[in-house]
């Protein structure tokens, strides 16, 4: 297919070294997009995004450390040691296979995202072309509020619930898949918590902002936000949708990375 065209068949999934997760259509890839998903979220968030993106592009989702239900791992709950294993990896990976990338990452995913390309820059070896951040204020206004991520197990679920509206009612209801998700979730929710942004971390490669209008967190208003860590003028986009506008607004948001990625 000519670079531009949707693909049409379903993407292959292979697990690579460093908790990443591969999802291509099968072309020859000229281009990848790393994706960092949403707390509680893991790599089936993207599963389906290559079939919009532009061909020649590849996905590699990112399973953060720790986050695998099929292993016994402890799950990392610092967007710090977050950073430094993901980090390792795209770089790993990017020396082995070198390919034009860029990065997303959605709500908690886009401070990791955010994160990682800091790390890269400071490095100088493996530097993004775009970053894009979605569903989450800037890194530096932080958590306010009481903490959630101690909480016994049903008030941390009512708390989540009502800040994001993200627990499946079939997690939920369920005892043991609900006691596979809650680790992970809770480990997520303590790392944005005891989050501090870098120091003097100034994104050099262009950022765009995503949001969602009826995100209450974080509201349209604070995306501009994101400017105080760009070095370049940051473009903003806001789809129709809630705080998972990503899942409402797939295709019209693949779109957006397409033209811009």
């Amino acid at each position: 297919p000519r670079d531009g065209e949707r693909r049409v068949s379903a993407p292959g999934v292979s697990a690579l070294p460093g908790g990443l997760v591969r999802f291509s259509a099968g072309e020859t890839p000229r281009r990848r997009l790393y994706c960092f998903p949403y707390a509680g979220g893991g790599p089936a968030t993207f599963r389906q995004w290559p079939m919009s993106l532009p061909a020649g592009t590849e996905v590699i989702a990112v399973q953060l450390p720790g986050r695998n239900p099929a292993t016994s791992e402890v799950p990392v709950d610092s967007i710090e040691g977050i950073v430094a294993i993901v980090t390792a990896a795209i770089v790993e990976l990017q020396e082995r296979e070198p390919l034009q990338f860029s990065i997303f990452g959605h709500s908690m995913g886009a401070l990791v995202a955010y994160e990682v390309v800091v790390a890269l820059e400071r490095a100088g070896a493996h530097v993004p072309v775009q970053l894009f951040v979605s569903g989450r204020r800037p890194p530096d206004e932080l958590h306010a509020g009481d903490p959630m991520h101690d909480l016994p197990d049903e008030d941390f679920l009512d708390a989540m619930q009502r800040s994001y509206g993200g627990v499946p009612a079939l997690v939920r209801n369920e005892p043991d898949l609900l006691a596979l998700f809650l680790p992970s979730l809770r480990a997520d929710i303590r790392a944005l918590e005891t989050y501090r942004p870098s120091t003097s971390g100034i994104v050099a490669c262009p950022v765009r902002v995503f949001g969602g209008a009826d995100d209450r967190h974080p509201r349209p208003s604070q995306l501009a936000g994101w400017q105080r860590v760009a070095a370049r003028d940051i473009s903003i986009r806001v789809f129709d949708g809630d705080h998972f506008f990503l899942v409402g607004a797939r295709e019209a948001l693949t779109a957006d990375i397409g033209t811009h990625g």
